[in-house]
C-alpha cells in the first residue's frame, strides 16, 4: 500500500507566531479565525473586533453556508465557497491556518479545514491549541481589521470526503462504511437534549458508534498525539484502514473525527454533512435509536 504524503493538519502556535514575525503573511500564507457561539453566548465576530492573531480574517460559518437548505450549517456550493475565500485573499496557492476562540481549545477550526479540503484544497492546516493557547502563551494580539487583496480560487468538489442522506440510507444496509458520532454520549443516546434545537430530538443514526469529540483534545486544549488517537479508535473497535463516515448534529464536530482519523494517518474520513438535523427529520423512524424514547414507549 502506498502512503500519499499527508499535509501537516496542525501547525503550533510557536510557528505561526514566528511566520507572522518574520512576515511570511501574505498572499502565500493566511490566517482565518473561525470562532462561532451559541445565540446568547459569546459573540464570535465582536471578539474578533475586540482581538485576533495579526493578519487573520473572520471566516463567518453562517455566511459561508447553504442558506438555502431546512437543515444546519450545509455546505455552500463550489462556486460560493471559492467567491467567499477569494475575497479573504486565498487562492489555490495560500496555506490557510485555521483557529477558532472555544474554551475547549478547538470547535470549529476543525470544520473549515474540512471545507478546505472537501473543495480541493489540500494546504491548509488547524491552529494546535487555538485562540485560547496563543493568548495563554502571550503571542501578540491586534484589534486590527484584515484588508487582504482579493484572489481567485477555484473550487473542486472531492465528493469522496462528503456523504449525503441517500448514501448513509444505502449505508444501514450495505453496510461498507463504519460510522462515527461524535456528539456527546447524552445526546447520542437520547438521554440529554439537543441544545438549542427546535423540534429536533436527540439519539443517533442505527449502527453508529458514539466517539465524543471532546476525547480527541487534551485539558489543556491541545490535539492528543497519533498513539493516544488511535488508542481511543481500537477502544471503539473502529479500524482505520476501513471506509469510515462522521457525523455529528450538524457536520461540524464531525470533523474533529475526520482530523484525528488524518492525523492517524488516515486522510478519506467522509462527513455526513447533513448529520443528525437532516436524518431525524427525513429518515425512517426505525432507523433512529434514542433511549429516551424507548423507555416512553
Amino acid at each position: 500500500m502506498v502512503h500519499q504524503v499527508l499535509y501537516r493538519a496542525l501547525v503550533s502556535t510557536k510557528w505561526l507566531a514566528e511566520s507572522i514575525r518574520t512576515g511570511k503573511l501574505g498572499p502565500g500564507l493566511r490566517v482565518l479565525d473561525a470562532s462561532w457561539y451559541s445565540p446568547g453566548t459569546r459573540e464570535a465576530r465582536k471578539e474578533y473586533l475586540e482581538r485576533h492573531v495579526p493578519g487573520a480574517s473572520f471566516f463567518d460559518i453562517e455566511e459561508c453556508r447553504d442558506t438555502a437548505s431546512p437543515y444546519e450549517m450545509m455546505l455552500p456550493s463550489e462556486a460560493g465557497f471559492a467567491e467567499y475565500v477569494g475575497r479573504l485573499g486565498i487562492s489555490n496557492h495560500t496555506h490557510v491556518v485555521v483557529y477558532d476562540g472555544d474554551h475547549l481549545g478547538s470547535f470549529y477550526a476543525p470544520r473549515v479545514w474540512w471545507m478546505f479540503r472537501v473543495f480541493g484544497h489540500r494546504t491548509v492546516s488547524v491552529l494546535n491549541g487555538g485562540f485560547r493557547n496563543w493568548l495563554k502563551e502571550g503571542h501578540p494580539v491586534t484589534s486590527e481589521p484584515s484588508r487582504p487583496e482579493p484572489a481567485v480560487f477555484k473550487a473542486t468538489l472531492d465528493r469522496s470526503l462528503l456523504k449525503t442522506y441517500e448514501q448513509v440510507l444505502e449505508n444501514l444496509e450495505s453496510k461498507r462504511f463504519q460510522l462515527v458520532d461524535s456528539r456527546s454520549q447524552g445526546r447520542f443516546l437520547g438521554t440529554e437534549p439537543e441544545p438549542d434545537a427546535v423540534g429536533l430530538d436527540s439519539g443517533h443514526i442505527r449502527g453508529a458508534v458514539n466517539m465524543p469529540f471532546m476525547d480527541f483534545l487534551t485539558e489543556d486544549g491541545f490535539e492528543k498525539g497519533p498513539e493516544e488517537l488511535r488508542a481511543l479508535f481500537q477502544t471503539k473497535k473502529v479500524d482505520l484502514s476501513q471506509p469510515l463516515i462522521a457525523t455529528c448534529r450538524k457536520g461540524v464536530t464531525a470533523c474533529h473525527v475526520a482530523l484525528a482519523a488524518y492525523l492517524c494517518g488516515k486522510p478519506d474520513v467522509a462527513v455526513y454533512d447533513g448529520s443528525w438535523s437532516e436524518w431525524f427529520r427525513r429518515a425512517p423512524p426505525e432507523s433512529r435509536v434514542s433511549q429516551e424514547r424507548s423507555e416512553k414507549a
